[in-house]
């Protein structure tokens, strides 16, 4: 019984991050006006807004208009309450699956803002790097000078790749939005996710990117964004990071 309230809520939360994903890249309010059709901008009706269901029982279409409502909308759904029962699971305190909750969900917006615009907004990054130190004395995941010297070492360190490869190249490959990004997991994880986020981060970059060329006959004038990438860094971590370094570390013993 449970587990169902956590999936319906990890669903409503995702219809929320749905409106949070079209709107903050346009400076627009998520609270108001009401949610609507993109095309005709008709105001949805309530029954027509339950997560996933109501996208179904339109064959997802506007009731109003008729058009064709992206996929994009139950999946956001789906996957927000996927992670929702992955961190019911995962065993952390009610404080720290609350604070985690909240960077998971924040984590989900900016990926897909990231996707369709290229950008990492500051009405996210800035203020969580602000209140992370807050969060560490209040909840206790980490020690508060762990969250500063995390904010640090994540967002410095990938400052200066950005910086030396814009030296390096003269353009720029890497927005300050990420190195943000990081600071802000630095913050409310520590030193060593920050770490092992770009670590990972790094490595799916790459690996999709090869991909990409390989796909595009060598072509290298794509832009890829590397939001996504920190993202499953930060779930990775969040899920069994400790895990995976230990066994890392292992691995050449018992090569």
């Amino acid at each position: 019984m449970v587990e169902v309230l956590v999936i319906a809520l990890g669903l409503v939360v995702g219809s929320f991050l749905n409106v949070c994903i079209a709107r903050i890249p346009h400076g627009e309010s998520v609270v108001m006006p009401a949610s609507h059709c993109p095309t005709c901008e008709t105001p949805i009706n309530w029954y027509d807004n339950i997560p996933v269901l109501s996208y179904a029982i339109l064959r997802g279409r506007c009731r109003s208009c008729g058009e064709h409502i992206s996929a994009r909308y139950p999946l956001i759904e789906i996957l927000t309450a996927v992670l929702a029962v992955m961190l019911f699971h995962a065993g952390f305190p009610p404080q720290e699956l609350a604070l985690y909750a909240a960077l998971v969900a924040a984590l989900v917006v900016m990926t897909f803002i990231d996707i369709d615009y290229r950008i990492i907004p500051d009405v996210i990054t800035l203020p969580s790097i602000l209140i992370a130190p807050a969060a560490a004395f209040i909840v206790g995941q980490i020690t508060v000078a762990e969250s500063i010297f995390g904010i640090l070492a994540g967002g410095g360190v990938l400052w200066g790749i950005a910086a030396l490869y814009q030296f390096v190249r003269k353009q720029e490959g890497m927005g300050l939005g990420d190195v943000k990004m990081l600071a802000m997991v630095g913050g409310f994880m520590g030193w060593e996710a920050s770490l092992f986020t770009l670590v990972v981060g790094s490595l799916f970059g790459t690996i999709i990117g090869v991909g990409m060329m390989i796909f595009r006959r060598g072509r290298l004038d794509m832009e890829i964004p590397f939001g996504p990438f920190l993202a499953v860094g930060t779930l990775l971590y969040l899920f069994g990071g400790p895990e995976l370094i230990g066994w890392y570390l292992e691995l050449p013993r018992l090569l």
